[in-house]
């Protein structure tokens, strides 16, 4: 029960990785709050499963991309709960495609989310995170791997390592953790879906889970109970030394 007393906000925790760093923060004491945008059932699920189980959970609906959503939710938590002590900013999406066919609504959407939407949902809870507190945000090894038709998605990533790595003077000033995850190739609806586009088209006859298997020092994809391991530690009095860093959960991609 390291995280006991702590008050955990994670985004896009209904399903996926999202999902299952909620289920872990919550084992180790954290109330959490399930943020989600377009899965309120399985959000609604989550929290049922986790109250039942004697951990204190919640959700709440916002839309990340939009400043004034991430406000709310992190307002209606501080007004809760009386303080926010981890942020997890966990809510994305992929894209694929070659770089003439990137339009501007492509990037507007990609970076609205993926970018935009972890700063300002960091902004947000910044004011109302105290001393000790930690902020974890979910870049990807996208943004140092070179992968065929991701320029815009590994772009998106890459920023956000370089968010966290800025921020962290900044945070350091006033006792607060920031970092970065940057998960391999892990075994959610996302990897089944996209999974096979993570090679060279000439390979794509290869069922995606071998091709992506064979990236990896540890031959086989991360289940997102590992990354929520990953998170759990920065999230910890264990990383209290570690800000700035983006942590690669990757099985030794390669």
């Amino acid at each position: 029960m390291k995280l006991q007393n702590k008050i955990a906000v994670v985004t896009g925790a209904s399903q996926g990785i999202g999902k299952a760093i909620a289920v872990r923060l919550a084992s180790e004491g954290a109330t959490v709050v399930i943020g989600y945008l377009n899965h309120g059932e399985p959000a609604q699920t989550l929290v049922s499963e986790l109250t039942g189980k004697g951990f204190t959970a919640t959700s709440f609906r916002a839309d990340v991309s939009k400043p004034a959503e991430s406000r709310a939710l992190m307002d209606h938590v501080a007004k809760e709960f009386g303080r926010i002590d981890i942020l997890v900013s966990n809510a994305g999406i992929d894209h694929f495609g070659k770089l003439e066919e990137i339009t501007e609504d492509d990037f507007n959407r990609v970076f609205s989310l993926n970018v935009a939407g972890q700063l300002f949902a960091t902004q947000a809870a910044s004011r109302h995170i105290p001393s000790g507190g930690r902020i974890v945000l979910t870049s990807s090894i996208s943004a140092r791997h070179s992968i065929y038709h991701h320029t815009l998605y590994a772009g998106s990533k890459a920023a956000v390592s370089a968010m966290v790595l800025n921020l962290a003077p900044e945070f350091g000033e006033r006792g607060i953790n920031i970092n970065a995850i940057a998960p391999g190739g892990t075994a959610t609806n996302m990897a089944k879906e996209n999974g096979r586009l993570y090679t060279f088209p000439a390979l794509r006859g290869i069922p995606a889970d071998i091709l992506m298997k064979a990236g990896s020092a540890l031959q086989r994809l991360a289940q997102p109970e590992e990354i929520a391991a990953a998170v759990s530690f920065l999230v910890s009095a264990d990383a209290s030394f570690i800000t700035g860093s983006t942590l690669a959960v990757d099985g030794g991609e390669y």
